[in-house]
């Protein structure tokens, strides 16, 4: 097996998130999604392996994971769940990254202590009604008020919104020109005037709560607002360009997820007297699918071995890549599989059929694959 360039403890993180993954995550994957159920029990189990705070740097008590542990971690579980992978590092995007790159010392101190006790869970709240890629259409409002912001407006499809502790708001605090004056807000759930709406009913990453989320008035301390005011649109796109090989990563383990699952329905499936593996023409989808699939990986890994190095030049349009080909190839691959399962792969008695229904919010969420294609040739163009 290609270890596509890990170190000895990429490699014992991988063989340790397998073991759990087999115990805790495998016999639990289909009924969370069969009952669209939050695993709650997965919190606890992820949060003291260091799973679930793995950004958060050893100074602070957490593991100080790399991006590439992050990938490998989110990876290894997608492969039979993207509804569990997705909790994994849940802070990172809320809390950790923001605070990280944009935080102050006392904002490090406190909410980067709290994360790496394994059991804060947090939310990003950009997209709204009339604002998906077009950020700079924002409606939710702050207004400075002593020493507090004053929110007011709503958010729609907020992934973990629900059960979050923390929400990373974005909110219009100036009127500027397109993205400028959007400010970034850490809102404590409990804060009287927050409120979400009714759970959506999705396709699929069912067991991952999403809902539109309220805010009436609500009161943020002054303390809360991360990076500088009206500058959110920036703290927005590097956190993005740091999370999208995240996507990448569970969208290869949902792909490799499907490829086993198809090899082994296809060596028991028989027809015509033979296992359908047999068949030239399964033998070329498999053939197709592993190549499509361990492309992606090798781009996933390379992109994340530049994060680590802090080869920031040619990053961003690095991640976009990752993001779009990885999410791409896992729909694919998805597809094919269902189709080796022929008339069983359209049944939910077969994890195929919640791996396709899952492949597909990962072309959409953290930016849409069209986006990611514009910011690879504006980044083409500009060179």
């Amino acid at each position: 097996m290609n270890n596509y360039h890990f170190e000895e403890h990429h490699l014992l993180l991988r063989d340790q998130v397998r073991r759990m993954v087999e115990k805790h995550v495998a016999p639990i994957a289909s009924e969370i999604d069969e009952n669209d159920r939050f695993p709650q029990e997965l919190v606890e189990v992820f949060g003291d392996m260091g799973l679930l705070q793995l950004w958060v740097p050893q100074e602070y008590g957490g593991p100080g994971a790399d991006l590439t542990s992050v990938c490998i971690v989110k990876e290894e579980i997608a492969k039979v769940s993207e509804s569990a992978a997705l909790l994994a590092a849940n802070n990172s995007f809320g809390l950790v990254l923001p605070i990280l790159n944009f935080g102050t010392d006392e904002q490090k101190r406190h909410y980067l202590g709290l994360a790496a006790k394994g059991r804060t869970l947090t939310a990003v709240a950009i997209t709204e009604a009339g604002t998906g890629s077009d950020v700079s259409s924002m409606k939710t409002r702050a207004v400075k008020d002593g020493a507090s912001w004053v929110l007011n407006g709503g958010k729609i499809y907020i992934t973990f919104g629900p059960v979050a502790h923390f929400i990373l708001v974005f909110a219009r605090t100036s009127e500027g020109k397109g993205a400028n004056g959007i400010s970034a807000f850490l809102v404590d759930t409990r804060t009287p005037g927050f409120s979400y709406g009714k759970l959506d009913r999705k396709m699929g990453i069912r067991g991952v709560p999403n809902a539109p989320i309220f805010f009436d008035n609500v009161r943020v301390p002054e303390e809360n607002m991360i990076g500088p005011e009206g500058q959110a649109f920036k703290t927005c796109m590097r956190i993005l360009d740091l999370n999208r090989p995240t996507i990448g990563a569970i969208s290869v383990g949902l792909a490799q997820g499907a490829i086993d699952a198809a090899i082994g329905f296809g060596r028991e499936r028989k027809q015509f007297g033979q296992p359908i593996a047999e068949f030239q023409g399964i033998q070329f989808m498999l053939a197709d699918m592993q190549m499509q699939t361990e492309a992606a990986r090798c781009l996933l890994y390379d992109c994340t071995r530049m994060a680590d190095r802090g080869e920031w030049a040619s990053f961003s349009a690095k991640s976009s890549m990752v993001k779009c080909f990885c999410s791409d190839t896992a729909m694919k691959v998805t597809t094919d599989a269902v189709q080796i399962f022929g008339g069983a792969g359209y049944m939910r008695d077969f994890p195929v059929e919640r791996f396709m229904r899952d492949a597909k919010i990962n072309q959409i969420f953290e930016g849409t694959n069209q986006i990611q294609r514009l910011v690879i040739a504006r980044d083409m163009l500009r060179r």
